[in-house]
């Protein structure tokens, strides 16, 4: 891959300041006060919310707690989308900081996948990032990884370790040095304004003809409502982002792929509906 290596640590470190606040008929001791937390974007919300789990549980009685979860203006917010997701299709246009409600019953069935424990975590990870292999690559750089090297890219997402993943994820970022690309990019495109989980299609980096394929194209054959022209003045009536920003629709998707690929190793692209003034 391209050693842009500054773009990669400004997306890894990317955060979403946050205020937390317990759900008002959630039954508490004493007064609840907010908490606040500085959230990567690249992790995963029941990862890096134990200390807001301690702060709210200290004012609550043991059998009022159960599983907890969280909402944002009424949407329950799912934990195996990737944090900078969840803001950039809920909250994107929202003033800081993000503000999450917390709540310890009433779990949404219908809405949220349960996570009992930090190893469900992992295996809906570890579970993505094959997942992109095989589209990437046949699945052989996955399968010719030992466990150890699995497990170095979990702990590295897990503790927040810059170095600790990317020495494993280089690996799966790179391709023959014959070929421009890819076999096919891994990317899921999401939209509010539909029920559709998400679009996820095979596409390759590379054109018949030689050119690389640019975000355009791939909006264009997938999901071409996303930069179709509104109205006389032409105007996009979406915005199209990436953790927190808009890349120009002329960027090659292969570049894309290797640099603002969330750890699952997924393209994972919001489709917004451009805020009216």
């Amino acid at each position: 891959m391209t050693d842009d290596k500054d773009v990669l640590r400004d997306v890894w470190f990317g955060r979403i300041p946050t205020c937390f606040t317990l759900y008002q008929d959630e039954i508490t001791e004493r007064e609840a006060e907010p908490y606040y937390l500085l959230l990567p974007r690249v992790s995963y919300l029941t990862l890096v919310t134990d200390k807001v789990k301690k702060h709210f549980q200290k004012v609550m009685r043991q059998e009022d707690i159960s599983e907890i979860w969280f909402e944002h203006e009424g949407t329950p917010l799912k934990w195996h989308y990737p944090i900078g997701l969840l803001f950039d299709l809920l909250a994107s246009s929202s003033a800081l900081p993000w503000n999450i409600t917390v709540h310890f019953k009433g779990f949404p069935e219908k809405d949220l996948l349960h996570c009992p424990s930090k190893d469900t975590i992992e295996a809906h990870f570890m579970s993505c990032v094959k997942e992109a292999d095989a589209l990437k690559h046949k699945s052989q750089v996955i399968n010719e990884m030992q466990k150890k090297d699995h497990k170095q890219l979990w702990m590295g997402l897990h503790n927040d370790r810059f170095d600790q993943f990317w020495a494993i994820n280089r690996k799966l970022m790179e391709y023959p040095a014959e070929e421009s690309g890819f076999r096919y990019i891994p990317f899921r495109i999401y939209q509010t304004t539909t029920e559709r989980p998400f679009i996820q299609k095979l596409f390759r980096p590379v054109a018949t003809d030689g050119q690389l394929h640019t975000l355009g194209d791939l909006l264009k054959e997938v999901c071409p409502s996303a930069i179709a022209p509104e109205g006389i003045d032409g105007e996009r009536k979406n915005q199209v982002m990436i953790h927190g920003i808009e890349p120009m629709l002329e960027t090659p998707l292969q570049w894309l792929s290797e640099h603002l690929s969330y750890p699952d190793n997924f393209l994972h692209i919001s489709i917004i509906p451009q805020p009216t003034d």
